[in-house]
């Protein structure tokens, strides 16, 4: 059992233990170990936990919190957690290990170099970050959280004065990740200084100081201290630069952005390295697939295996614009992963997620990692250059930029939205006319104009697609992304689901992490009347990118998909989910209409008709007609056309 505060709150016992339900018992178990060995007075916790209620009621609630932390802490061993009370006071007790919090601070005492070092790994970021404080919970943790923060600091500063290779490389690790939660925090810029000099990358150590001042300029209009500019004043950083610099390295490809994936670092031991190494080749295999991304080869990668690298000078060095890396570490028979997407020239993180699977069926486990992390690392990418497009000045547009431009329209789901992202693609096809994913994305777009209600002609939107279809055709055979663009025009909008299925494939064999084509694929599934394959697919590419902002249209074929199955109240309760989070998804309106008429819920199905009609004033059975993806698939959609004129919808 272990209890990890540092970085968030996380109560990790394996099979036996039971979770904590909310959010106020979790904090109550963390502020026992945060004041551990003391007591907590029961006066004290309910003052503090329930402040509104009577005395009775809190002590009460207390009990019951302190009963739920004891079921979650399983049966008590003398090295485990267990709580410890009477009827005055509650006491969190067990070893070390048993909480990171506690781990962290005994590892730095006595201060040896490998337990500083195993001090840093524990810090994965501020105390309990993540969670909010209400008053007077804010009073309790507050100075915890500023007191682990300093200690922080201040280990990333001795770790940089040591000798030992693995200080030095957790020390930087630390420094990195206390600037991201302060950019501004001297003492991380100081040890980071501190260790290029002392890897002889004086160059480096000048570009940290100057992200020092223009920090502490920035956020505390304040100078650097002394003591941070004395260091650059060391003989190694006043060493002359050489007068015959060799080649400048490759300026990086803004037309295909470049990655990549560094060595993860093994916090396991020696043992683990063949599994660790695994994950990396792995996922810049998966990486490698993907059209969009220029990959570094691995042999390249594992050069810097055991070295300190600073992603900035690794970004020189090799002309890339992105550096994935991560960690592993096992305990017991679990395995977790953490991964990071770091922008090179900014050192900004633009993605990090965890993963944890059992160390037992490890190879399967590596798969599933590669999978996730190169689904998602894609999209985190994507947003980047979006805003790398946005910034560039009107007159420099190239056709790659208008479409990067035209991407957040793309899946924005409004009718205004669409329009402009047809705009932008059609200039960019104006730029490059054989631009196969502009014409690809221009497909889709049309396609949505006329599935989604927002086409004031169908007709004329349908050919739009259609030629368009057929342009993009012959330009897109690498291109998984248009591949799927082509393949979704096809089956929303021109009926021929063999021809759609052909390029979505063909878009899956060229990358089989591409969560949008997953979708598409479930959504052919659908349209196929196969409502098995549809779900496993949307759960495929759920689990490829767990936070895609288009997850509600996947919510919604999953919905459809259950009602093919007959689930029909499931399905309903589904898709009004969907419309309370996302308004203005006001088309899956007609889809709850059909599932509560099924249901036998005849009001319910009325009131969906009456909403997709204030917000689609001209609908009708004859739009629907016209307009639905699924108007080919005869006594089905009949089934929905009397539902929906049952419930109210006229036919023209």
């Amino acid at each position: 059992m272990q209890l990890r505060l540092l970085g968030g709150l996380d109560l990790d016992g394996g099979e036996a233990s039971a979770p904590l339900p909310t959010r106020k018992t979790a904090l109550l178990l963390a502020l026992l170990a945060l004041s551990a060995p003391a007591r907590l007075r029961r006066e004290q916790l309910c003052a503090a936990f329930w402040p509104d209620r009577e005395e009775a009621q809190a002590r009460n609630s207390l009990r019951q919190g302190l009963a739920v932390i004891r079921r979650a802490l399983g049966a008590s061993r003398d090295d485990g957690l267990r709580l410890q009370s009477d009827v005055e006071a509650v006491q969190l007790r067990g070893a070390p290990a048993s909480v990171d919090a506690w781990q962290f601070e005994a590892l730095q005492q006595p201060a040896d170099a490998a337990g500083l070092a195993r001090a840093a790994m524990l810090f994965r970021g501020d105390l309990l970050a993540g969670m909010a404080f209400a008053e007077p919970l804010d009073q309790l943790f507050l100075p915890h959280r500023q007191r682990f923060r300093q200690k922080a600091l201040l280990l990333a500063e001795r770790l940089s004065q040591l000798d030992a290779a693995e200080a030095q490389q957790a020390g930087q690790g630390l420094a990195e990740r206390l600037l991201l939660l302060d950019p501004a925090a001297e003492e991380a810029h100081r040890a980071l200084i501190r260790l290029h000099l002392r890897h002889g990358r004086a160059t480096a150590a000048r570009r940290q100081l100057e992200l020092c001042r223009e920090a502490l300029r920035r956020e505390l209009d304040a100078t650097p201290e002394p003591q941070t500019e004395v260091l650059l004043a060391s003989p190694v950083a006043a060493a002359p630069r050489p007068t015959a610099p060799g080649p400048a390295p490759p300026a990086p490809d803004r037309e295909r952005p470049s990655v990549i994936v560094m060595p993860f670092d093994n916090l396991s031991g020696a043992a683990d390295d063949y599994f660790v190494d695994g994950v990396v080749e792995e996922v810049t295999a998966a990486l490698s697939r993907v059209r969009d991304l220029v990959v570094i080869a691995r042999q390249t990668a594992f050069t810097y295996k055991g070295r300190l690298a600073d992603v900035r000078a690794i970004g020189e060095e090799l002309g890339v614009t992105y550096v994935v890396e991560g960690t592993v570490r096992r305990g017991g028979d679990r395995l977790r992963i953490t991964v990071q997407l770091v922008d090179a020239a900014s050192r900004q993180q633009l993605w990090s997620d965890r993963y944890e699977g059992a160390a037992t069926d490890i190879f399967a486990f590596q798969d599933r990692i590669a999978a996730q992390v190169a689904g998602a690392i894609l999209p985190a990418v994507r947003n980047a250059e979006i805003e790398v497009a946005r910034n560039r000045p009107p007159g420099s547009l190239r056709a790659h930029d208008l479409v990067l431009r035209a991407h957040p329209r793309i899946w924005a789901q409004t009718a205004s939205d669409n329009e402009a992202a047809i705009g932008m693609l059609h200039q960019a096809v104006e730029v490059e006319p054989s631009y196969g994913r502009a014409l690809a994305l221009l497909a889709w777009c049309h396609s949505q104009a006329v599935v989604y209600l927002w086409t004031r002609d169908a007709e004329a939107d349908r050919r739009a697609a259609a030629e368009a279809v057929e342009s993009a055709a012959p330009l897109v055979g690498d291109d998984p992304t248009a591949l799927a663009a082509v393949g979704a025009a096809i089956s929303q909008c021109l009926e021929d689901l063999d021809r759609a299925g052909t390029f979505i494939e063909a878009a899956l064999a060229l990358d089989p992490n591409n969560a949008w084509a997953w979708a598409r694929y479930a959504w052919l599934a659908i349209y196929r009347d196969e409502p098995d394959a549809a779900i496993e697919r949307f759960e495929r590419s759920l689990m490829l990118n767990p936070l895609d902002p288009l997850a509600f249209n996947l919510r919604v074929g999953i919905a459809m998909a259950m009602s093919a199955r007959g689930e029909a109240t499931e399905a309903a309760r589904l898709i009004r989910e969907v419309l309370h989070q996302r308004p203005r998804t006001s088309w899956a309106n007609r889809q709850l209409a059909f599932l509560l008429a099924e249901a036998g819920d005849q009001d319910g199905a009325r009131a969906a008709i009456a909403n997709l009609r204030a917000t689609h004033p001209g609908v009708s059975i004859a739009r629907m007609r016209e307009c639905h993806p699924s108007r080919h698939k005869g006594e089905r959609f009949e089934r929905m056309v009397r539902a929906w004129r049952a419930a109210g919808l006229p036919e023209d």
